[in-house]
């Protein structure tokens, strides 16, 4: 079964407006083409509907918190809401913290900061490095890829239950892989942690921009996930969750906002009151408007309704996954099997091509936008490829010419703002390099394989 226009006409709604929609990109091959942005899964379009709000609140801008006027009054407002709303579209408890951070990244190295002494630390080699790689400080326990979500709660079960010493400990783990698009068992792996007096953080970078996350609902003490990824400008995250560790720990940054009360000691030292609050944590001036995006991002995809918007995209998701099952060469990766729910985020390898010449033969000749590489989850990639873990592979770097083989993978990622055409165009320009093969030649320059010139 071929995808075709005319069947993706009867979609069940229409895309959200974003920027860049009607963006044009030049072709190797002679004239220009529309973009068509399928990378969501590393930075989605802003929608317009947050960046019109950015632009109504720009001339308000003022300081945060200690301002007497009224633009600081007025900013000081919206940022506290903001945080209200991003609570509210999370489904917190009444008691949990929300503290606006940089990024997912960023959230997660504040609560591995935050950790109690000799906390241990479960993961498994399927996670973002955001997830994999903050808790140096702290025993981590790798865990093994699971190839079925039963089999993940069985093996986190089996970790928790032997772990020694028997104290605190956290398991961090993703809502839906920026890989394999999958998504993983979060309800059932937090029973798991708290039935072993575990605590449990949830990634939800890939997740909330599809589905709706509810901490309630799935029971995990902190969430942390990135605007950038849900439809609001770069430069802003959250994590939210249980307060206790957070204000037992020191601020993960020291300096103004983060401190109650401040006093000289008659030695010369300096003794400080820190806030027991979110503000604890947010040292510096605040960025306000990532905030402010981040809350407007929440109450546009709220004001969508999750369920048209998942059903599009799970549209979406089959035509994909239909389109490059109909070409032989194309391998998808996959943990959990073709059944298994998942998110518009399809990782793929084709026979007979590196996937970085693949890549660029789809922007340089199709002006489609994908990633290849290897997704910063280098050992899940090398997992699903069935390398060893120590084959050397880099981060969107590949290590062979064009038509070499090399370990790396494409991956194509679309969501709320992905046009039915962008869809087309990439299943047809998938068929057509492998059936006809690219109309250019290429080069590797700088890591990156680039047209030549």
């Amino acid at each position: 079964m071929s995808v075709s226009t005319a069947a993706l006409d009867r979609s069940v709604c229409s895309p959200l407006p974003v920027l860049g929609r009607d963006v044009t990109v030049p072709l190797v091959t002679g004239g220009e083409v529309t973009y068509a942005a399928l990378d969501y899964a590393a930075s989605a379009p802003a929608l317009q509907r947050v960046w019109d709000d950015v632009a109504a609140y720009a001339p308000y801008y003022g300081s945060v918190h200690r301002g007497a006027g009224y633009l600081s009054q007025l900013s000081t407002d919206l940022f506290e809401n903001a945080r209200k709303t991003v609570a509210e579209f999370l489904d917190c408890r009444a008691d949990d913290q929300l503290i606006f951070t940089r990024s997912t990244t960023d959230s997660l190295n504040l609560l591995a900061a935050a950790l109690p002494a000799d906390c241990q630390v479960f993961v498994f080699e399927t996670e973002h490095h955001a997830s994999l790689l903050p808790w140096r400080a702290a025993k981590v326990t790798c865990l093994n890829a699971p190839r079925t979500p039963q089999q993940a709660v069985a093996t986190l079960e089996r970790a928790l239950a032997d772990r020694d010493p028997y104290g605190p400990a956290l398991v961090c783990v993703t809502g839906a892989s920026n890989v394999t698009g999958e998504l993983w068992p979060v309800r059932e792996l937090a029973a798991a942690a708290h039935a072993h007096g575990a605590r449990i953080v949830l990634d939800a970078a890939q997740l909330a921009p599809h589905h709706p996350v509810s901490v309630q609902d799935l029971d995990v003490d902190w969430v942390a996930f990135s605007g950038h990824k849900l439809y609001a400008p770069f430069g802003s995250g959250v994590l939210a969750g249980r307060a206790d560790w957070l204000l037992a720990a020191e601020p993960y940054l020291a300096g103004g906002g983060a401190s109650r009360k401040v006093t000289r000691r008659a030695d010369g030292g300096v003794d400080v009151e820190w806030h027991e609050s979110a503000a604890r944590h947010e040292a510096g001036s605040p960025n306000v408007i990532g905030a402010y995006s981040i809350a407007s991002a929440c109450k546009a995809l709220t004001d969508a309704g999750f369920d048209t918007l998942v059903a599009r995209e799970q549209y979406l998701i089959e035509k994909v996954r239909e389109g490059l099952a109909e070409v032989p060469e194309v391998r998808i990766l996959s943990l959990f099997g073709d059944d298994a729910p998942r998110v518009g985020v399809i990782s793929f390898v084709v026979d007979g091509w590196n996937s970085s010449h693949f890549a660029a033969a789809l922007s340089a000749e199709y002006g489609i936008g994908v990633r290849d590489g290897l997704f910063c989850a280098h050992p899940l990639v090398r997992t699903l490829l069935g390398s060893d873990p120590g084959t050397q592979g880099e981060c969107g770097a590949p290590e062979a010419a064009p038509g070499e083989k090399s370990l790396n993978a494409i991956r194509v990622s679309f969501g709320a703002g992905t046009p039915d055409e962008h869809v087309v165009r990439f299943v047809t320009a998938v068929r057509e390099l492998v059936t006809d093969g690219a109309k250019w030649n290429y080069r590797t320059e700088d890591g990156r394989c680039v047209p030549a010139v």
